[in-house]
């Protein structure tokens, strides 16, 4: 047997294999899949990846529905664990891509096992959107990723990967500082600042009594509600760290007692706080031990979760917002506050904080708080104080939640994606978008 026969099986399984990894590939993105579709649609395609649950990130989503208004093709990758806007789920241009679940096996809290089940979850996740963007998804012209603001993980993202981003959005002034000053990010750092969905809207009273009733967590209280004996205050939480409800509880506790002694003209009150997380139970538990003390006879708190039609008209019939957001980059801000604006609502925030009066101007849309007592001597200087402050802050509000999510994105990440020309001009190139907040 000469040489050749004896090499030639190997070399046709080494090219044969080859062809096949080469078959496999993913495709990679050009020009010609910008042209219409068999199905008539044209238009640019984006993956929009969220680094969580695309349920609980209303700004992704919206971007999502602002480029598919736009003419362009959305894949948006995530977890699905919640429910999705409703018109994400009736869009024929948006397909939603769920990243596999981390196996129940690689659950646990015990320390110990941190150790070993973390990078197999890591590359669980890895595996997950390789398949999703390599296999799944046609090739994209534009990459849009969500990166949580200067957590650990996302340090080592922005100081290293990010730096190949095009562009750079971030949802504060505050923020674009900071990566330009702090992590010597130069390249195209745009400031797009949150507003409002058009969900978000002001009630006529005849809608907010309507809908008072209807609502299973309002409707005990609708006769006082009518009379003006009773106000109503809503919170929005995902019930973490980042928001401490034993603050709101102790100025709640405070604000009772006084309502029931020195100040009993003070008005009751009814808080409704929206949302799930990992903390709800332990809030739930701490308000039965106060009502069981005594010591929340003029407060009424309720937990709900509400559909975002529901939640949308809520904020539209409630007195006054309330956020605990503290912020722990320093540099972010709450959509809950914009999310009240849209809908009118003044806000009572935790305000110590850079970013935060990029979005709330002191007496005019809303206040600010930074201790127990602070926000105990708002409550009661606002509900029961001279009605007028009440009136010019929900005037504030409702001129400040006039300029909608549209408006703010089409001038901004608008004009990257569809008008400039000078990215637009380059051919066959993948676009990747930094999305800080």
């Amino acid at each position: 047997m000469s040489a050749l026969e004896q090499w030639l099986p190997a070399t046709v399984i080494v090219f044969t294999l080859i062809s096949l990894v080469l078959l496999l590939l993913p495709a990679s993105y050009g020009p010609d899949l910008d042209a219409p579709s068999a199905g008539g649609k044209r238009g640019v395609r984006v993956q929009i990846l969220v680094l969580g649950d695309i349920g609980r990130s209303p700004r992704m989503q919206y971007h999502a529905l602002s480029i598919a208004k736009h003419g362009g093709l959305v894949d948006l990758i995530g977890y699905h664990d919640s429910e999705l806007h409703p018109r994400i789920t009736s869009s024929s241009t948006i397909t939603v891509h769920p990243v596999f679940p981390i196996p129940a096996l690689f659950k646990t809290k015990d320390n110990r096992l941190f150790l070993l089940f973390g990078p197999l979850k890591v590359l669980c996740q890895i595996w997950s959107l390789w398949l999703i963007l390599g296999y799944k998804t046609r090739p994209a012209k534009w990459m849009l990723v969500q990166n949580h603001p200067f957590v650990q993980a996302s340090r080592f993202y922005e100081r290293t990967i990010s730096r190949s981003a095009t562009a750079h959005f971030t949802v504060t002034d505050a923020m674009a500082r900071v990566l330009r000053q702090d992590y010597g990010i130069t390249r195209s750092i745009m400031s797009l600042h949150d507003r409002p969905a058009p969900d978000f809207c002001l009630l006529n009273d005849s809608q907010r009594l309507r809908f008072l009733r209807r609502l299973k967590v309002t409707a005990p209280y609708i006769d006082e509600i009518e009379k003006g004996k009773l106000k109503l205050l809503v919170s929005s939480t995902s019930w973490t760290p980042d928001e401490d409800f034993n603050l709101l509880l102790e100025a709640l506790v405070k604000y009772s007692e006084l309502a029931m002694h020195s100040h009993p003209h003070l008005p009751r009150i009814v808080v409704i706080v929206t949302g799930k997380g990992p903390q709800r139970t332990e809030f739930l538990t701490k308000i039965a031990m106060l009502e069981a003390e005594d010591k929340l006879e003029m407060v009424v708190i309720k937990t709900a979760w509400l559909t975002i039609e529901d939640y949308a008209s809520l904020l539209g019939a409630a007195d006054l917002g309330i956020c605990l957001h503290m912020s722990s980059s320093g540099v972010d801000l709450p959509m809950k506050v914009v999310d009240m604006f849209g809908a009118g609502l003044p806000v009572v925030g935790w305000s110590r904080y850079a970013s935060w009066p990029e979005l709330v101007t002191e007496g005019v849309n809303g206040r600010g708080f930074g201790s127990v007592a602070d926000l105990q001597a708002i409550l009661v200087d606002l509900l029961g104080g001279d009605k007028s402050q009440m009136q010019a802050l929900k005037a504030g509000a409702i001129r400040e939640g006039k300029r909608k999510w549209d408006d703010e994105w089409d001038l901004v990440a608008g004009k990257l994606f569809e008008f400039d020309a000078r990215l637009a001009a380059v051919p066959g190139r993948v676009m990747t978008i930094n999305h800080m907040g």
